[in-house]
């Protein structure tokens, strides 16, 4: 609703910058201030509707623009119009929750099989918890404890690869509370001494679990990640 607000906002826009004549039928000069704005705001709604999926009718949209601007007679009333609105937005809802269901079910899946399958190479260690991790460089530094705060480097990925967070592209450790990311770093971490190297391997229930996050992390992925502990940040 929040998006159907703004395109409200966007409109009455329009409507106040507006002389209210019928458009040319050819293209309009880009050569006052009026006529520019008009034109990005234009932009703007296509864009918004675009990204909403939308399939509008822009001749009907023109439609009713034009009649809201002359105060014309409306072919529906505002009850109609919200309940046409409203529709389409629950159906989308519906749509992006079906969508994600499909995705987190396909991705518990590759998870689980995916850590089945890593589970069984040398090297790989697995917790209780479900938490995988691999020593790739060690050192005799002091181990962190679950109230501390630690400054790390590390590379994120999703089990296929993709990378979606990297200190190392940064060029700048992150440093934070243990108590303060997710499971499967809490765990890990503690693992650690200061100034080695582990690769984690973090089911999706350790990490961001159904909801995901980002762009790039789906509902019930599992993640990997190359951490180095660089330090225990004195309080």
């Amino acid at each position: 609703m929040k998006k159907l607000v703004l395109l409200g906002t966007v409109v009455m826009g329009l409507a106040a910058c507006s002389q209210g004549e019928a458009p040319a039928d050819k293209p309009v000069a880009l050569d006052s201030e009026t006529s520019k704005l008009g034109y990005a705001m234009g932009m703007d709604v296509g864009a918004s509707l675009g990204r909403m999926g939308a399939n509008v009718d822009a001749d009907a949209f023109v439609e009713a623009f034009r009649a809201s601007l002359a105060k014309g007679e409306m072919r529906m009333n505002s009850e109609e119009a919200a309940e046409v609105t409203q529709t389409f937005f629950q159906k989308k809802q519906q749509e992006k929750q079906a969508k994600a269901a499909a995705s987190g079910a396909a991705n518990k899946s590759a998870g689980v099989e995916f850590l089945a399958a890593n589970k069984q190479k040398d090297g790989i260690t697995t917790t209780p918890s479900g938490l995988q991790y691999e020593l790739l460089r060690s050192s005799g530094g002091a181990r962190p404890v679950i109230t501390d705060t630690v400054k790390v480097h590390y590379r994120g990925t999703l089990i296929d690869g993709t990378e979606f967070d990297s200190s190392y592209a940064r060029d700048k450790p992150a440093t934070f509370p243990l108590k303060g990311v997710i499971p499967g770093w809490t765990e890990g971490l503690q693992l650690m001494s200061v100034g080695s190297k582990y690769r984690l391997f973090v089911p999706s229930e350790l990490a961001y679990g159904e909801s995901g996050a980002g762009a790039k992390i789906g509902p019930n992925a599992a993640l990997i990640f190359e951490v180095e502990l660089l330090e225990i940040v004195k309080k």
